[in-house]
């Protein structure tokens, strides 16, 4: 496994994995419980949005989750706005932390209110969206062959990935964040040459968080929920 890119809310790595297990993997993303707003109560709205729709846009803002949060948690929220301009997800009172404070809910004007409070509890991202904690998402890698005449144009437009030559050829492996086969062969396409991708034994794997949980706590969740349902279809089977 090698370490492409990593910031506070997205990682990247290229590692040697199958489809298919990389493909279980994203798909237990939405096993592991995550804290959402599940119910609204809407004591007054005086914005040009419809409850519905003020309660749709408060069940998908992403809430702090520490380590006290387990399946049977159950909080509540306060939100009580009078004033002129946008209502924010900040404008919560709580025990619980929005992660983003700046997410616009409605607006409001000279004497309106919005008036709400809603509960959070924990679900997962297979019942609802607004339970997910991120995004999993990966490519192959792929090496892609090429006449070297095209060394410098290759080389200029793509900075960030090595270009070899071999022979009458140059080659490129691309594993890097930026996806560059579709780059390549545009090149290739526009000098009337041909561009050869050969698959290789690895993925390109990025994983997103939405601020719930550390990019990387992610990962960790997501294979154990697949290795506990795994153990449990093995010992169903004996």
């Amino acid at each position: 496994m090698e370490l492409i890119e990593k910031n506070e809310n997205q990682i990247v790595f290229c590692a040697k994995i199958t489809d298919s297990l990389a493909n279980a993997i994203r798909r237990y993303i939405n096993q592991i419980p995550v804290l959402a707003v599940d119910e609204v109560e809407i004591y007054r709205n005086d914005s040009p949005l419809y409850d519905e729709t003020i309660a749709h846009r408060i069940g998908l803002i992403p809430l702090k989750m520490d380590k006290a949060v387990n399946e049977k948690t159950e909080m509540e929220m306060k939100l009580d706005v009078k004033r002129p301009g946008m209502v924010y997800s900040g404008d919560f009172k709580g025990a619980l932390g929005v992660v983003y404070e700046r997410i616009p809910i409605t607006s409001l004007g000279e004497d309106n209110e919005l008036q709400v409070v809603a509960v959070a509890k924990t679900g997962k991202g297979s019942e609802h969206s607004k339970f997910s904690p991120g995004l999993f998402y990966y490519r192959d890698v792929v090496e892609i062959k090429m006449d070297s005449e095209l060394y410098d144009k290759i080389k200029s437009a793509i900075s960030h990935n090595e270009v070899k030559k071999e022979g009458k050829n140059i080659i490129v492996i691309d594993n890097k964040k930026k996806e560059v086969a579709d780059i390549c062969e545009e090149i290739c396409r526009e000098e009337g040459k041909k561009a050869e991708m050969i698959p290789k034994d690895e993925l390109v794997i990025t994983i997103e968080s939405f601020g719930q949980i550390n990019v990387s706590e992610i990962f960790k969740r997501s294979i154990a929920a697949l290795t506990k349902d795994l153990e449990l279809v093995s010992k169903t089977l004996k």
